[in-house]
Order: structure tokens, then sequence, then C-alpha cells
């Protein structure tokens, strides 16, 4: 079962980013480049326009994340990861991308160059405290289970 949220969307480019496919858990959101295309050059990073500003209901997020196409076809990535847009955030949305692959990539108007998932937050009250509980698994990190 899917929720729906209202979310109101200014695009000074006049397109509504769009979910690809009746299942799709996130929206395409395009690049907006209005004065020509922008070369991003093999292992550089850039901060690409859409164009797009977003009023989030509080207690939602929207994770800005790589589209996996570009990823494996050409090895554009987000510089991040995964972007945060918090909900009272209300610039415009840029994508922080770069060109993991072996030549130059071309970005143009309209390119669809990320996608966007709406997730709900926990925000915490953080404690301090002098000590934490034991468990079993105690401060074993990277790799302590085995392969």
């Amino acid at each position: 079962m899917t929720a729906n949220a209202r979310i109101k969307i200014v695009s000074r480019s006049g397109r509504l980013p769009a979910y690809a496919t009746e299942g799709a858990s996130g929206f395409d959101l395009p690049a907006w480049l209005p004065d020509g295309d922008l070369v991003l050059p093999a292992g550089e990073r850039a901060l690409v326009p859409t164009g797009i500003y977003m009023e989030l209901p509080p207690g939602l997020e929207a994770q800005v994340r790589a589209r996996s196409g570009l990823a494996v076809k050409h090895g554009i990535g987000l510089v991040n990861g995964i972007g945060t847009i918090d909900c009272d955030y209300r610039g415009e949305v840029k994508v922080a991308l770069i060109n993991w692959g072996k030549e130059d990539f071309t970005i143009r108007d309209g390119d669809r160059i990320a996608q966007v998932v709406i997730a709900s937050y926990v925000r915490a009250e953080l404690e301090l405290c002098e000590e934490l509980a034991a468990t079993e698994r105690g401060s074993g990190g990277f790799g302590h289970t085995g392969v």
C-alpha cells in the first residue's frame, strides 16, 4: 500500500517532474539548462540546476538519488550518495553529480539526471549520558561477524 502526499512545486522550466512508471518509488528530476549543454568531464563534479523548488509538508524529506541507468552506462553518480532536501528548504533543487566514467558526459536541458524519493522521518531527542546499555554485539564493527 502506498501513501500519497501533496507537494507544491515551482518549475522555472514549466516541466513537472514525473514518475516513469506506476510502480516507481521515485520521480525523475530533469536538468534545467536554458543557456545550453553542460559537459561534465571525466573525474569531475558539478552542481546541476533543475529549476525545481519544493514545499514539503513537515515530517517529510526528499531524498535525491542517482539514476541507475546513468550510473551503469556512463559512470554518473551523486557526489554525496544521497542528497537530503529538508521540509523547511525553499531554494532550488540542484543535483551534485560526479562523472566516475572515463569519458566526458554531456547533460542537455531536460535530461533526467536524478530521482527523488519522498520519505517520512523521525526527529530524535538526543540525550547526553555516561554509558550505553550492553548488548551481545557490543562495539563489534566492520566485518566482525566474518565473511
